[in-house]
């Protein structure tokens, strides 16, 4: 198994799957954002407050399936000791941070509308609210602690904990008895009890934040080649 992609062509193929992400992404996000706040009819009970939803709920997948990755990284980073994966993990933390903070404020923004209320301590807002702590913990852990092992393991024993959180957020609506309608839309199964109408605004807003996503990743990773680089040449 690889230690470490070597870093000389990792950053050309970033280089150019940066370039190619920013010519399309405007394209996407024009189209989405169209069907998301034009096209889209308003909801018969919701009204146009519905529209939070083609951000709110692609920002909650992606919120899960970052840390989802991020611990699944860290229990490979314990096993075999592969110096990239710390890396590709570092360089998720601040999306998953981002599109978490995303899905609770939205959620609040709909909940204020929806349940006369900005906040409730329902299970699935406070689950949320926990995996931000958890995402914060693991960045604090790379960012405080300077031997770089140990800041390592910390933030991997952190994600692994964490993990825990992620099956609790997906199952609160069934386990507990929350404002939260149950799931509308089965990933796994390809089934939805959304009209095509706003399904489809769903998948292309879904579609402009993964590539948004793609675009903070390889950034955020080439900035982690440049500081090993950097640390390389010190050490010379």
């Amino acid at each position: 198994m690889l230690n470490f992609i070597n870093p000389g062509r990792a950053f050309k193929l970033i280089e150019k799957i940066i370039s190619f992400i920013n010519s399309i992404f405007f394209i996407f996000l024009l189209i989405g954002l169209t069907f998301a706040l034009i096209i889209s009819p308003p909801d018969y009970l919701q009204g146009d407050s519905v529209r939070i939803m083609y951000v709110h709920v692609p920002s909650a997948w992606i919120a899960l399936a970052s840390f989802t990755t991020i611990a699944f990284l860290s229990i490979l980073i314990f096993i075999f000791r592969i110096k990239n994966l710390i890396l590709i993990s570092k360089s998720i933390a601040p999306i998953g941070l981002l599109f978490t903070s995303l899905a609770i404020i939205t959620g609040s923004l709909w909940g204020q509308p929806t349940w006369g209320t900005w906040w409730v301590w329902d299970a699935r807002i406070t689950s949320m609210f926990i995996l931000m702590i958890f995402y914060i913990l693991f960045m604090l852990a790379h960012k405080l602690i300077r031997e770089e092992e140990k800041a390592t393991n910390v933030s991997s024993i952190i994600a692994i904990i964490g993990l825990i959180n992620i099956p609790i957020i997906k199952y609160s609506v069934e386990w507990w008895n929350t404002l939260h309608q149950p799931k509308s839309i089965n990933l796994l199964e390809g089934t939805s009890s959304i009209h095509a109408s706003m399904l489809l605004p769903l998948m292309l807003m879904l579609l402009v934040l993964l590539l948004y996503c793609a675009l903070i990743f390889l950034m955020k990773y080439k900035t982690e080649i440049i500081r090993i680089k950097k640390k390389n040449i010190k050490r010379i």
